[in-house]
């Protein structure tokens, strides 16, 4: 296993503090080969096996039930022992009522517990009041540009080579670790996205009309990085003869917000220094998941890149939003604590036009500015905006 170490330092900052840890993040993004490795880790710091409890709950594992009881008592018999137990337990959001045994298991006191799960279900209505104040989420995504890094290293390839590989192929981990050509790689990424967005997301919500939920989704995916609203999917369905209301769209896309198919970017007045609710964009979990649907264009290039960097600002702890400064935008604004810094990406530096630096210098105050882009003369600053090449953004630490 390769390791992902912002991850395991997250762990070693929670372990033995009594909260359920919670790892959440779409199918196939790492999560249960993060709980082997922290398995491992707990090991090799002298845990003794037989005190490391990892369950696996996938549907395929428990087609026929499983009761929160049945749940509860089939860990409680693997705790016969003394000293501290560290509960691992896989996707739990397939057992109905979890949130009670995991609870229950919490208040013996002798138990440090990680649960995944790829819905946030996990963290609804009835769960938050049974859980509320006893666990913290720790959210997973596919793979940054430096865990890609150390997953080719073996290959001796060159950096910026994997950056044009990484940006076509996404980072999902089980195409990482394979040798795939662009058709096998989106091959398997569509698989992962069946199984989100045409399985566990209509089997969940038992959508009737699957065929407009589809292309409620592709025009989701083709509009990436774009601002739009319930009304512009209804005139889109309309446009091709399809009716929805707005109602159900804004239902759809909670749910694929739900499976963290795709994460809302909200919009952030600079100047009224307040979250505005309209004209948010939407970025989707890994770029991969619009390329496997509708291929790689080097059109769509200039939007992924903006999901790439959205995402890399998420990895690092901020919270990410759309910068609005009277009537210019600024691509993204990230807030950590008492941190701050402005991005504006592009695929390259227009020749007349100073539009990406003028944006950012509008803003008055004295936190980091960056302009990111893949121009290969990138670097230096203009009066105080840097220009990064996103290669040197991505391994920033």
């Amino acid at each position: 296993m390769i390791s992902r170490p912002r991850y395991m330092e997250v762990f070693r900052t929670y372990r033995d503090v009594p909260v359920i840890k919670v790892l959440a993040g779409i199918r196939r993004c790492g999560k249960s080969t993060l709980l082997e490795m922290l398995r491992d880790e707990l090991e090799r710091d002298g845990v003794p096996a037989d005190h490391i409890v990892k369950m696996s709950y996938t549907s395929e594992d428990f087609d026929d039930g499983m009761t929160d009881k049945e749940m509860y008592r089939d860990i409680l018999e693997k705790m016969s022992g003394a000293g501290r137990y560290y509960l691992l337990l896989d996707e739990v959001q397939e057992i109905e009522g979890w949130e009670k045994a995991v609870n229950s298991l919490l208040e013996k006191g002798n138990t440090d517990i990680y649960v995944t799960g790829s819905n946030s279900k996990l963290m609804a209505g009835e769960i938050s009041t049974y859980l509320s104040g006893r666990y913290i989420t720790i959210p997973v995504y596919t793979l940054s540009f430096a865990e890609y890094l150390s997953f080719k290293e073996s290959t001796g390839r060159a950096p910026r080579e994997l950056l044009t590989e990484y940006l076509r192929l996404g980072g999902f981990p089980i195409v990482a670790l394979g040798d795939f050509d662009e058709s096998a790689a989106y091959q398997i990424v569509e698989g992962i996205n069946h199984s989100v967005i045409s399985n566990d997301i209509t089997r969940r919500h038992d959508i009737k009309n699957v065929d407009i939920y589809k292309h409620d989704v592709k025009f989701v995916i083709e509009n990436v990085g774009k601002t739009f609203s319930a009304n512009a999917i209804v005139k889109f369905l309309k446009s091709e003869g399809r009716a929805l209301s707005v109602e159900s769209i804004y239902n759809y896309l909670e749910w694929l917000e739900k499976a963290f198919v795709i994460y809302r970017c909200p919009r952030y007045d600079l100047k009224g220094k307040s979250v505005l609710k309209t004209q948010e964009k939407f970025y989707l979990a890994d770029a991969s998941l619009k390329y496997c649907m509708m291929g790689f264009q080097p059109e769509s290039v200039a939007a992924m890149l903006e999901n790439v960097v959205y995402f890399e600002l998420k990895r690092k702890g901020y919270e990410v939003y759309i910068g609005k400064n009277e009537t210019k935008e600024i691509d993204f604004v990230a807030v950590r604590r008492n941190e701050r810094l402005y991005v504006q990406v592009c695929r390259s530096l227009p020749q007349k036009s100073d539009r990406e630096v003028a944006n950012l210098l509008a803003v008055k105050d004295h936190y980091p500015k960056y302009v990111v882009t893949l121009d290969e003369f990138a670097g230096g600053n203009i009066d105080g905006v840097k220009i990064v090449h996103l290669m040197d953004f991505l391994l920033m630490e």
